[in-house]
């Protein structure tokens, strides 16, 4: 959820220019952070709720700190190729949680005022972060700054399945620009090297979050109150095994904001806090993180240590 704007630096010998430097973003305008997700959830079921291995990922507020320092290096190492480029601010366009547990909907929706608004749908605010980056920029710009040409938006007449976007191989850049050779993964690649961001750590750890939902989903407990959520929602005449048959429903008939998904987000909301649903799921699904903690100590310790590496380098950037 939070795969962050890869920037980089550079120069024939390494490090940016004195002229390269002087293009460094100089918009020093605050970013307004009232949309930014809190790190513990302040409201609905899951408020001040935080499962075990979010502690091995960063807050948004420090991603947003890496990002900053990625755009940085990433202005200058464009600049060296002739190419002045305005890059998405990081924390401009929030995403809608704090790391890609995304706990507010781990367990389908949990928070009733939203849903009472929203029904199953974000505000609007909240989905501009899933907009590619490549959108603002020309084909040779997204060829320096990642190594690869720009996806196509629209297929190819006659051609069948997703491309662009949303599938596709991509297709590698050009060698050089201006006379300079493209880095490995273009600026992206080579800043993200610079700052020794090792996106494998968050992937590992997110990995370990997806298997403990899944151990966690048939445990007894849970079983049970999925059953109970599932009895209670017949009540009300609704017919779902567990929350995300419930959030299908939602989204089956347009955006998950019609009238009918709210009624039915509302009475899924009810549910779960009748049957204490999250509660127990959560509780469950922590236990059997701490064991997966446990068993994956060493590594664990080696992203937190990396992670702290990454974020102070970025605090150095300037």
């Amino acid at each position: 959820m939070l795969a962050a704007i890869s920037l980089g630096a550079c120069s024939s010998s390494g490090s940016a220019s004195d002229s390269a430097k002087d293009k460094a973003p100089k918009d020093k305008t605050p970013v307004d952070q009232a949309n930014w997700p809190a790190e513990v959830p302040t409201s609905g079921l899951v408020k001040g709720l935080e499962l075990p291995l979010e502690s091995y990922l960063p807050s948004y507020a420090d991603q947003v700190v890496v990002d900053t320092a990625l755009r940085t290096l990433q202005t200058r190492c464009m600049s060296e190729y002739g190419l002045t480029v305005d890059l998405p601010r990081p924390g401009a366009n929030p995403p809608p949680y704090s790391n890609a547990v995304s706990i507010e909907r781990r367990y389908g929706l949990s928070d009733r005022a939203q849903a009472q608004k929203y029904g199953y749908g974000l505000p609007k605010e909240l989905t501009r972060s899933l907009q590619p980056v490549e959108e603002g920029l020309s084909g040779v710009e997204v060829e320096v700054l990642t190594g690869r040409k720009k996806p196509e938006v629209t297929p190819p007449k006659g051609a069948k399945g997703a491309v662009g976007h949303f599938g596709g191989v991509p297709k590698p850049a050009r060698a050089e620009h201006n006379g300079k050779k493209l880095h490995e993964g273009g600026c992206a690649g080579w800043s993200k090297r610079r700052l020794k961001v090792n996106e494998g750590d968050a992937g590992f750890v997110t990995g370990l979050a997806s298997t403990s939902l899944s151990e966690a989903r048939p445990l007894k407990p849970v079983d049970k109150a999925l059953k109970s959520w599932s009895a209670c929602m017949k009540g009300k005449g609704r017919q779902a095994a567990d929350p995300y048959r419930a959030m299908e429903q939602g989204y089956a008939d347009g955006d998950g904001t019609t009238k009918n998904a709210i009624e039915l987000a509302l009475d899924d909301i009810d549910c779960k806090e009748q049957t204490r649903l999250i509660e127990v799921w959560f509780k469950e699904e922590s236990a059997v993180q701490k064991r997966l903690i446990e068993e994956n100590k060493d590594q664990l310790a080696a992203v937190k240590k990396r992670t702290g590496e990454a974020l102070a380098a970025a605090k150095a950037v300037k």
